[in-house]
């Protein structure tokens, strides 16, 4: 969960404070002013060599500790990242790698990217880029990112190895804009029931989610499964016009307050592509911020319904803030209150944020991702919908229909790492017969003699008796792994959502 703190319910834009931070005559504030005394007593008089800079991050981290958990300060060596997801895109060479015996080793190619066009092959080795050297135990994941990205139009030479041709090569690779998608997969679940899974809301996630909408729409979907599970949030502006796709016009969807009692309501417009036909919105302890933005909107309009689990309890809304120097602050700059006038903000507390992110394992033990009957309540803070419907302020968003965590179809963690590195080794030295696989084919015929499930048992030595059910969850992670490896992502999570409680619940609802 801590990635709700990078990402959050914030606004886009910049502001700029220097101004305010000077008086009349140009005189620096005594705040101000004791701040830099302090610095440059420290910098030319303390006895040691100090980093003042480092100093003075620890100093603004401090402080905002003592504000909320949300308000937190961006060093200039995470901005470039964090804007980049934020942004939706990257300049890059267009790959996704990972370090396979120390070597830098192309697990899959973006379609119609940089690396695609210069003819690079998942399962190729990149040996160098340029000068540089990508292989090796020392190489970390940021170095090679670090090597690999850079300004739009540039060009680096890519030194190849071909493994399953036993060559090597050297290609020429223009860098260029490469998506980060905000939606994972999309795919219709039956001839009706549509399926979007959004990961975050980002500058792009709007215009990702109407793109599906449409295609889906195209293919007959009369309801969809909005799947906003473990999304931590992001742009304000996004989420409502997300929202608005779901709201007939005029319908509240987020109010904000702010320190001077400004506030500012959101209304849907007529504009909605998705207004009337039914929407399930698939929510859990890991949904936060603009995820429950939305959940709110829809729960408290009487539109949809809510599945899963108690959502996160982020009702803070933040402002970036640059500090000047390539840093910024993420401020807390007002309260937002879903239609019914609720805040579902969770208690905090102004010193450490640890048990605020961490409150999974509270929740596990006291009951409540099993039970429904186990989640607090507030009774004080209990608000109608306008059909009556009963909803709750005070600490994220209670769903309309409970669905507990699933714990008898988990893998246990020995499994779950080995199986993900036999997967890859094994597509790695079959890549031939893997070669213009039909997923049709692959779906109906994968490991059709036990073959590949044989061959995970020997590489991991395992000689207990398999019990029925282990084999079964086996069976099915391989099967999983080797369609994410080699079809794409909407593929995958058709398959992997089969087993899924929450869309079986959907699908139990839908046939009523």
């Amino acid at each position: 969960m801590a990635s709700c703190i990078a990402i959050g319910v914030f606004l886009g834009s910049y502001l700029n404070f220097n101004n305010k931070t000077a008086s009349f005559l140009g005189m620096v504030n005594p705040q101000e002013a004791k701040v830099k005394r302090l610095i440059n007593f420290i910098q030319y008089d303390y006895v040691d060599k100090v980093d003042t800079d480092s100093l003075l991050d620890d100093a603004i981290k401090e402080m905002l500790s003592k504000l909320d958990p949300h308000s937190v300060y961006i060093p200039a060596s995470d901005q470039t990242q964090i804007n980049e997801q934020m942004d939706g895109k990257f300049v890059g060479v267009g790959i996704q790698f990972l370090m396979f015996k120390d070597s830098l080793t192309v697990s899959k190619v973006i379609p119609n990217g940089p690396s695609e066009k210069a003819g690079i092959l998942p399962g190729d080795r990149i040996l160098k880029a340029d000068k540089d050297t990508l292989y090796g135990k020392k190489i970390t994941n940021d170095a090679v990112i670090k090597k690999l990205k850079g300004i739009a139009n540039s060009k680096v030479a890519l030194r190849i190895y071909r493994k399953s041709s036993k060559t090597f090569f050297t290609t020429t690779v223009t860098r260029n804009e490469v998506p980060i998608k905000s939606i994972d997969a999309f795919y219709m679940v039956n001839n009706t029931l549509g399926y979007i899974k959004l990961n975050k809301f980002s500058a792009t996630s709007f215009d990702e989610f109407e793109a599906a909408l449409q295609a889906l729409t195209k293919e007959g979907m009369r309801a969809l499964i909005f799947d906003l599970r473990d999304n931590p949030g992001g742009y304000l502006q996004i989420a409502i016009k997300i929202a608005d796709e779901f709201l007939e016009k005029n319908k509240t969807i987020v109010t904000t307050k702010n320190k001077g009692g400004e506030i500012d309501k959101s209304l849907a417009t007529s504009k909605g592509n998705f207004e009337k036909a039914p929407v399930y919105v698939l929510i859990d302890e890991g949904s936060a911020s603009a995820s429950e933005i939305i959940a709110g909107a829809l729960q408290d309009n009487d539109r949809g319904t809510i599945i899963g689990r108690r959502s996160f309890g982020k009702g803070l809304v933040q402002q970036e803030m640059s500090l000047g120097d390539g840093s910024s602050v993420r401020l807390t700059t007002a309260r937002y209150y879903t239609p019914t006038g609720r805040s579902i903000q969770k208690p905090y507390n102004h010193n450490g944020n640890l048990n605020y992110f961490n409150e999974l394992e509270k929740r596990f033990n006291g009951g409540e991702l099993t039970n429904a009957d186990s989640i607090k309540v507030v009774d004080s803070l209990k608000y109608k919908t306008p059909k009556g419907k009963t909803v709750y302020g005070g600490g994220g968003i209670v769903p309309d229909i409970f669905v507990p965590i699933d714990t008898a179809n988990y893998i246990n963690s020995f499994h779950f790492t080995f199986i993900n590195n036999f997967v890859f080794n094994y597509i790695d030295e079959h890549r031939k017969e893997f070669k213009n696989q039909v997923f049709e084919n692959f779906n109906a015929n994968f490991d059709a003699d036990e073959s590949i499930f044989k061959a995970y048992l020997k590489e991991i030595k395992y000689t207990k008796r398999l019990d029925a059910k282990l084999k079964t969850q086996i069976k099915f992670y391989l099967k999983a792994l080797f369609t994410r490896e080699l079809f794409d992502d909407n593929k995958f999570y058709k398959f992997y959502n089969q087993n899924d409680n929450m869309i079986q619940k959907v699908l139990e609802i839908d046939k009523k």
